[in-house]
């Protein structure tokens, strides 16, 4: 394992140590509103600490993109971390939720990690060392044809902006799939594409740390991830569909007439 990808592998496995500690506890965690339908609990916060502090003793030049602390400036090397992706599901105890760091370098992911410490689950990846699951090779689904298909989605939940053409491109997947699943965690989302227990994953107006890691997990797994003009601003514009590389194809095909100007950017 790369050096640095163990690093972070240690980091997620303490954050994920502190999450579960909580589970049991959910009642008395002070929780805040950062939006519409987003939520930050001290859970949140004690998991990127955790992660920051790990990494920044290793790497103290780094910087670092946290959904929580914001961007902390350093050298060419930016950590993103998504302590607990899937805030909403933990606050419920709903134990689909999980930890996302991912390394940058200049404009190129190098490492990823999405751990799901309530199943013990650990995604990682290396640019150009594969995938994997556990310590196992993962490779992306076999299946080419749409209708036998089974994909993940997010909704989107902080803005309404985008809601028709949403609306639209489920009603697309509804009728022409073998049926979608919204689980509510867009990195666990993305690991499963990776692995092959989906198809395919779309999802409107991510932020980078939701999706960093898995992005890169799914590219080392033998898939595709773009953007929703087939390209790679799925980062900066937040608009992602990743899947095997038939799948994502006639996905993006499929999706176009429902799109409006902006999601085609």
């Amino acid at each position: 394992m790369h050096p640095m990808l163990n690093m972070a592998v240690k980091a997620a496995r303490n954050a994920g140590n502190i999450i579960m500690r909580h589970m049991d506890r959910l009642e008395r965690l002070t929780v805040e509103t950062k939006g519409l339908k987003d939520y930050v609990s001290e859970v949140d916060r004690m998991a990127e600490n955790e992660i920051i502090r790990v990494l920044r003793a290793a790497y103290p030049y780094h910087g670092f993109l946290g959904e929580e602390s914001g961007a902390q400036a350093g050298d060419d090397y930016v950590w993103i971390i998504d302590p607990l992706d899937g805030t909403t599901n933990f606050l419920h105890g709903f134990p689909h939720f999980g930890v996302s760091i991912a390394l940058k370098y200049k404009d190129r992911l190098e490492q990823a990690v999405v751990f799901d410490p309530s199943r013990s689950e650990l995604f990682t990846a290396s640019r150009g060392g594969g995938a994997q699951l556990n310590d196992r090779r993962i490779r992306v689904s076999r299946i080419t044809e749409l209708e036998y298909a089974l994909l993940g989605a997010g909704f989107p939940f902080r803005s309404h902006d985008h809601m028709d053409a949403w609306i639209g491109t489920l009603k697309e997947f509804m009728l022409s799939t073998s049926g979608i699943r919204r689980p509510g965690s867009a990195s666990l989302d993305l690991a499963y594409v990776a692995c092959g227990r989906y198809e395919g994953f779309w999802e409107i107006g991510l932020s980078p740390w939701d999706m960093a890691a898995g992005a890169l997990i799914v590219q080392e797994a033998g898939g595709l991830v773009t953007d929703f003009a087939g390209n790679h601003g799925y980062l900066e514009s937040g608009n992602i569909l990743a899947g095997n590389p038939k799948i994502h194809a006639e996905m993006l095909r499929r999706i176009q007439p429902h799109l409006t100007e902006d999601l085609r950017r």
